[in-house]
């Protein structure tokens, strides 16, 4: 073998071992948001669960969700074949949401295959509801469990680190947006935000008075106009009979 035989192996060798790292790296439990993560609001996110292996299964997820951010209202959109439970746990500290007081919050739900699996080459998607989110964090990290029908579990716990590699096997993180109106991420109460509607619509309301009025002294400027202009031309009539006489 001569030596561009050598150099071209050698890349084509590297290059493989670049995509077949790169592909293992990123089929991982992970999770995204379906239109927005909102700090202070509720939302609809999706925990995508790839199978990784060739001879074996996936039948069981288990996410465990951030015990310094509890969530007192979380609820799983069924999925034939699949069975969820979601486990609540009293709060040390309780919660006040919509001006009632939370005693206790779900900290984990569990998926259990009951007539459906994740095949080799297959995945599938948890959807789950969410809520209320913490205003004082930018992510929220879910710790989940994946078992196999041979009996594996793979733990994706690591909690990624800003600036550093990706862990081997890396938790799910949600990553939260700004608080808006919308959600009353910002603390705005209903009263608050009905109020900002009402000075919005009366100065919607002054605009349309003041162009109103602009209209009327435009109009009204017109006709004197043309009323000027035809007085001008009788007179020019009337200068004209006399001096003909």
């Amino acid at each position: 073998m001569n030596v561009s035989s050598r150099v071209a192996l050698a890349g084509g060798l590297a290059l493989s071992s670049v995509v077949l790292l790169s592909g293992t790296a990123s089929a991982h439990v992970s999770v995204q948001p379906q239109g927005e993560a909102a700090k202070g609001g509720y939302a609809t996110v999706a925990f995508k669960v790839p199978n990784e292996r060739d001879n074996a299964s996936t039948v069981k997820l288990e996410v465990t969700l951030p015990a310094a951010h509890p969530l007192a209202s979380v609820s799983t959109q069924p999925i034939p074949g699949w069975k969820a439970e979601v486990t609540k746990a009293r709060l040390d500290k309780p919660l006040e949401m919509h001006g009632k007081k939370i005693t206790e919050a779900a900290t984990k739900i569990t998926w259990t295959a009951t007539g459906s699996k994740i095949a080799p080459g297959e995945f599938q998607q948890f959807t789950v509801s969410l809520g209320q989110l913490p205003e004082d964090t930018d992510r929220l990290v879910f710790k989940a469990l994946q078992t196999y029908d041979n009996k594996e579990v793979v733990r994706w716990i690591e909690e990624p680190k800003d600036g550093a590699p990706e862990p081997q096997t890396p938790a799910p993180v949600l990553k939260l947006s700004a608080a808006t109106d919308d959600h009353h991420g910002a603390g705005e109460s209903d009263d608050d935000a009905a109020g900002k509607a009402g000075d919005k619509d009366h100065g919607t309301g002054e605009k349309a008075a003041a162009a109103g009025s602009g209209d009327t002294t435009a109009r009204v400027l017109g006709v004197i106009g043309i009323l000027v202009g035809a007085a001008g031309v009788a007179f020019g009539v009337l200068a004209g009979r006399r001096r003909s006489a």
